[in-house]
């Protein structure tokens, strides 16, 4: 899934300002149309609060829907990765590059553009519910012209203490992802059970931040609904997490070191 406004503005992208990394900054999502598709997303990055999360710079959320299918045509890309991750359903991607692959719940695909790609994303038939996050994540000027490139993953189940946890990139809870990527970063999809708090050691050069996707979690005390994210800026070696509910949580936590380079977000697509 991918940005397919038709007149989008310029959006000229900043590395942010640090913050107190004891403050949790708390993002609402904007409701986007893709194109002429009925489905809609929720998205988070880039807003004009936050640009970027480390070298995560979009981030939408969508779903659950029945019966809306995803047909977006082949449209270009340059100078990122799209990181792909879904919790129901089915997506066939196909790219430029030869590429031709489904992305299914629990693994991940993640296709560099480097100097160049275009690829189109459909939902299958077979399954009309759709529910998942799309995430694209800059890269540094020196690799803007990388040799397109796609990874496939499907990341181990890690369990502990009534969490569990899938790592797409990057290192959390004594797993480590295979996906390389040209900045650090973390991307991990974490699952809360009812009244469980989690603290959990991570780097503390990295900005982090929860995107929740069902129930609420209290990032470091400060309460995050659906589709919400939270960011904590870097300084601290450990996170929080706390689901006080009677029903299970699921959050998107994404983590990297702070990118202190600009970039412009244009996004032109057409129909045929």
């Amino acid at each position: 899934m991918s940005n397919t406004e038709t007149r989008a503005a310029v959006h000229e992208c900043v590395s942010d300002a640090a913050h107190d990394p004891h403050e949790i900054q708390r993002i609402e999502p904007k409701v986007v149309q893709l194109g002429e598709e009925p489905m809609k997303v929720r998205r988070t990055l880039p807003s004009l609060r936050r640009s970027f999360v480390g070298a995560w710079c979009f981030a939408d959320h969508y779903g659950p829907e029945h019966g809306i299918c995803m047909d977006v045509p082949p449209h270009p890309h340059t100078g990122l990765q799209t990181v792909s991750w879904l919790f129901e359903g089915e997506i066939e991607h196909r790219d430029s590059g030869g590429v031709h692959a489904m992305v299914r719940p629990g693994e991940v695909n993640l296709m560099t553009s480097g100097h160049g790609i275009a690829h189109s994303e459909v939902s299958t038939p077979e399954r009309d519910l759709l529910h998942g996050v799309q995430l694209w994540v800059a890269l540094p000027e020196h690799d803007r012209g990388l040799v397109r490139e796609f990874q496939h993953h499907a990341p181990d189940l890690v369990e502990t203490d009534g969490v569990r946890a899938r790592v797409l990139t990057g290192t959390l809870a004594g797993s480590t992802s295979p996906v390389h990527t040209q900045t650090p970063l973390l991307g991990a999809e974490v699952v809360l059970d009812p009244g469980v708090t989690w603290q959990v050691e991570v780097d503390p050069g990295f900005e982090h931040g929860v995107l929740v996707d069902t129930g609420f979690v209290d990032f470091d005390d400060v309460r995050l609904d659906r589709s919400v994210l939270g960011v904590r800026d870097a300084g601290l070696d450990h996170l929080r997490l706390t689901n006080p509910t009677d029903e299970p949580a699921r959050v998107m936590l994404l983590g990297g070191e702070p990118f202190d380079e600009g970039i412009v977000h244009v996004v032109e697509l057409h129909r045929t």
